[in-house]
């Protein structure tokens, strides 16, 4: 049976990439469970057709769409200060867009490396930016997707934006490492200032989604997986997204609580240790270095 988290009624969650895959079945369920659902998209009308399918399923849902380009921080900024002008708090904030592993180095608007820009710089700033609203409710949570690719990769300080030589695994790896550093950091911040905010960590082990054709395949014309992806053992998004539902709506889920898969890249839903590849790097530079590069200062 799928696992449906508890009670959500009375709470706002903003769930970015949710118009497919995994962000799209965690806007389902958590809308099911009562949740007022936000769905930041990159493109509106796929998010509306997601919308359109989440309620024909719970017509009850209260779901609305908003358009985000997390590889476009001013489209960030506009989409953070649309929320904070309406001056209605959320409870929740799941990262949960990415792009894996482009074939050549592309940039951002901003002019970033794709995969650190859109898998990291834009949650940062997002993160940063929805602070003052999320920090305004009783039980705030801001949870991170991360990637089983995060647990062998390291953080490129020499050459953090991959442009002497882009490797597009390393540099994937990298983006989701920053965010799990990011993650651990936020919550670090979170217990030294009181703010009483709960940040948390999931990756869906190898959960089948557009994100193992639309990266790999970018620019190439191609809509075929990858060898290597095809070999891997698998779930479906139904399956693969319960790391990140637990780690939005667990009761029992505590600062820095990480959720994956048993196996790694398959099976039921665990708490699962911090990989070694983040204690060996440093969260507090490479938060100093996201707050310089997306211009965002973490608030006071």
């Amino acid at each position: 049976m799928p696992y449906f988290p508890p009670n959500q009624a009375g709470r706002r969650i903003v769930i970015t990439g949710s118009n497919s895959g995994t962000g799209k079945e965690a806007a389902r369920r958590l809308a099911a469970a009562g949740a007022e659902i936000v769905m930041a998209v990159r493109t509106p009308d796929k998010g509306a057709a997601a919308r359109r399918e989440i309620l024909e399923a719970n017509p009850g849902a209260t779901i609305e769409v908003r358009q985000l380009d997390l590889a476009d921080l001013a489209s960030v900024r506009r989409f953070a200060q649309e929320l904070i002008d309406e001056g209605r708090p959320i409870d929740t904030l799941i990262n949960n867009a990415g792009v894996m592993a482009p074939p050549q180095r592309q940039t951002t608007v901003d002019g970033s490396e794709l995969q650190w820009g859109s898998n990291f710089l834009g949650p940062f700033a997002l993160t940063n930016l929805l602070l003052p609203v999320l920090l305004r409710t009783k039980a705030p949570r801001v949870v991170t997707m991360t990637s089983s690719a995060a647990h062998w990769a390291k953080i490129n300080w020499e050459d953090i934006q991959w442009e002497r030589r882009y490797d597009k695994w390393p540099a994937y790896g990298q983006s989701k490492l920053a965010d799990m550093l990011m993650a651990l950091h936020l919550g670090t911040l979170a217990e030294q200032r009181g703010w009483g905010l709960l940040s948390t960590l999931a990756h869906p082990g190898y959960t089948r989604t557009n994100l193992q054709t639309s990266g790999p395949n970018m620019g190439t014309g191609r809509t075929t997986v990858p060898l290597m992806i095809k070999l891997i053992p698998s779930m479906d998004a139904v399956k693969g997204t319960e790391p990140l539902l637990h780690a939005a709506a667990d009761p029992e889920a505590r600062q820095g609580t990480y959720y994956g898969p048993r196996w790694l890249m398959i099976g039921d839903t665990r708490v699962i240790p911090i990989p070694a590849a983040a204690g060996k790097s440093d969260p507090a530079r490479l938060w100093a270095i996201a707050e310089e590069l997306s211009g965002v200062k973490t608030p006071v």
